[in-house]
């Protein structure tokens, strides 16, 4: 039997007296696409930051690509990857350069033909020798895309991945993740608050509420439990209702 990519159990993160995450468990496995979905606080920001080593958990394990990430995250790092367009890149050097330093520090084999396939593949061309300083914010997400990818990792966290992005691109790099996916059987974990993006990538759903998933399921399994339309009226009814069903209520 194949090991999840991840394995998250009791997991548990204080800050002084908040409780960021409240022993929460669950999987996601290999070749799956999951979200992560929840309110400002929810925790799933806290969640990814573990998952990536950098904060240690309170108690609890989180273990990634057969990783224990508190005593042994140095053996999987160079497997996985991060994008959120709200952490910048250094803004004076450009798109190119940017990426260059990372290739390099994932130790990509043939730095120029990666990168080259990246700025095709995501139509990076008309800025990329831009300082990233003056970039759109949505040429930035897909530069901060590019960087997840350049070391094509097994494993992809992805912080609300077409944000600022337009309907028409933002369309085009759901299916470019489809593709990946389907094209090098990697795992992907989002989180997200777009819907219909959740809907469409994921196979998997966890809600988080106030550190604790409150619910989970397939997007088709949620919005037929909740009796609901699609997955934001069943995200505005869990959000509203101050409390949502135990995890494992709604089931894939």
């Amino acid at each position: 039997m194949t090991e999840p990519a991840i394995r998250v159990e009791g997991l548990t993160k204080h800050f002084g007296a908040i409780r960021a995450l409240d022993g929460i468990d669950f999987t996601v496995e290999a070749g799956a696409t999951m979200a992560l979905l929840g309110g400002n606080g929810a925790g799933k920001t806290t969640t990814l930051a573990i998952l990536l080593g950098l904060l240690l958990p309170t108690s609890g394990r989180a273990t990634v690509l057969g990783a224990d990430m508190r005593k042994h995250r140095y053996r999987v790092l160079p497997r996985m990857n991060f994008s959120s367009p709200y952490v910048d890149l250094p803004r004076r050097l450009t798109a190119v350069e940017n990426l260059t330093v990372y290739a390099r520090l994932y130790g990509v084999p043939d730095v120029r033909a990666r990168l080259d396939a990246l700025a095709r593949d995501l139509d990076l061309g008309e800025f990329l020798h831009r300082p990233i300083g003056s970039l759109s914010s949505g040429q930035r997400t897909r530069v901060a895309l590019a960087k997840a990818l350049v070391n094509t990792p097994d494993l992809l966290l992805l912080d609300e991945p077409t944000a600022s992005l337009d309907p028409d691109t933002a369309d085009w790099v759901r299916g470019y993740l489809e593709r990946y996916r389907q094209q090098t059987n990697a795992t992907i974990l989002l989180a997200s608050h777009n819907m219909a993006e959740v809907e469409r990538l994921c196979d998997d759903v966890a809600i988080l509420q106030k550190g604790r998933i409150v619910d989970r399921g397939s997007p088709q399994a949620l919005i037929a439990h909740h009796g609901s339309r699609n997955l934001e009226e069943v995200f505005l009814t869990i959000a509203r209702s101050g409390d949502g069903p135990r995890e494992g209520e709604a089931t894939p």
